[in-house]
């Protein structure tokens, strides 16, 4: 499973797809909450017995539009709750993508609707290991992993950073929302 530096990666690529889907730009704060809750589902890591169940599911990822859309404002209310559920969505995807060896294999992705555990295959992303954290070959293989998520991911948010920079309006979008409404 990929590293808190890939689901990064990953939530930055979610947030910058919306803003170009959308043609607004989300703030810079924004954004950077959208790549800090692509890691969130990892936080089931305290509790090792519940890794890659509830918060690994689409229930968490429905969770999280919903509390976004209660707590966001009117204007961007819906826009913003679905940048933030596809940016946590975005951790459930490449954890999907990577490899695991860690029986069972892969994420608890329906529950609590299913006990039924979901993984591609095609360990596009290596996993990380959480064993021995200090010694050399885990340090080793964390550094791989992290190395080789910065070079597929990196490049990929780049690329819609630059899309989004030339798409999106300046303007904010609380404004761009009253702009348009004023026309």
């Amino acid at each position: 499973m990929p590293s808190p530096v890939g689901h990064v990666l990953g939530g930055l690529a979610a947030a910058f797809s919306i803003d170009i889907v959308s043609r607004q730009r989300s703030s810079d704060r924004l954004i950077l909450a959208c790549g800090a809750l692509a890691a969130v589902p990892d936080i089931d890591l305290l509790v090792r017995r519940y890794h890659r169940t509830a918060t690994h599911s689409v229930t968490a990822v429905a969770a999280v539009f919903i509390i976004t859309a209660v707590v966001t404002g009117r204007v961007t209310r819906w826009r913003t709750a679905t940048l933030c559920a596809l940016a946590y969505g975005s951790h459930l995807l490449l954890d999907w993508l990577g490899a695991d060896h860690h029986l069972p294999l892969g994420i608890e992705a329906l529950w609590p609707f299913s006990g039924r555990w979901f993984i591609s295959g095609l360990n596009v992303f290596r996993e990380t290991s959480r064993l021995h954290l200090f010694t050399w070959a885990t340090t080793l293989q964390n550094a791989r992993t992290v190395l080789q998520e910065i070079v597929v991911l990196l490049p990929l948010a780049a690329a819609l950073w630059l899309v989004r920079e030339k798409s999106a309006p300046r303007l904010a979008p609380e404004v761009a929302g009253s702009h348009h409404a004023a026309q």
